[in-house]
């Protein structure tokens, strides 16, 4: 089984980390990190790198697509060579797959019209302009698209279909073995829980935060 991880300028890290520190344990299973061009690509900080080992058309039909979110996807949503390579992927793949914005260049391509999905929790509503279903889910699986919520969720998607693959008690063994055991300080991680003026101060600030 190969499993493609994309990456692309700006892209945000635990994005791609997450779902390969889970999804990419399952067992036998090779992980790649696919970029336009290979070499180091870097996050929307700029000092970190991750590096693309293959390009996207070395690896045109991966078992398993996962694609992150982050500020680079903004300036990808007609992007033809990333999205025709999604395109090309998703045709033959088994799992197509992403975290945050992620989602939106799945959309894009035209492969979440009437699906539901999920999105980080600024841009969900964007889904319904390509005629996707938003949902506030932190994991959402309808049929073989799994998308996730806001960058830390990547690692619940990639324990979610760890499960579906390699059965529960392999995705279990991942969870205790990466001691992913949530106990945050605070209870903000959605604005559904967050005090009400830094939800209004993200949303002023949503179009620098994520562009």
């Amino acid at each position: 089984m190969q499993i493609a991880i994309v990456l692309f300028d700006r892209f945000t890290a635990l994005d791609a980390v997450g779902p390969y520190e889970t999804l990419g344990r399952i067992p036998d299973a090779e992980t790649v990190f696919v970029a336009e061009k290979a070499g180091p690509v870097r996050n929307e900080t700029g000092n970190l790198a991750l590096t693309a080992d293959r390009t996207l058309t070395d690896v045109p039909n991966p078992d398993i697509v996962v694609v992150p979110g982050g500020p680079g996807q903004e300036s990808l949503m007609e992007h033809a060579p990333l999205l025709d390579w999604l395109r090309t992927a998703d045709a033959a793949s088994t799992w197509t797959t992403s975290v945050c914005t992620g989602s939106l260049l799945l959309a894009a391509a035209g492969l979440l019209r009437g699906r539901r999905a999920t999105s980080h929790w600024l841009t969900l509503e964007q889904l319904r302009r390509f005629g996707a279903e938003p949902t506030g889910e932190r994991v959402v699986t309808d049929g073989k698209y799994v998308t996730a919520a806001g960058v830390s969720s990547g690692i619940d998607m990639g324990l979610t279909l760890l499960g579906r693959i390699a059965g529960d008690d392999h995705a279990q063994m991942v969870q205790l073995a990466t001691e992913y055991d949530p106990q945050p300080p605070y209870d903000a991680g959605s604005p559904e829980k967050a005090p009400a003026h830094l939800v209004e101060l993200l949303r002023s600030h949503a179009d620098v935060m994520l562009t």
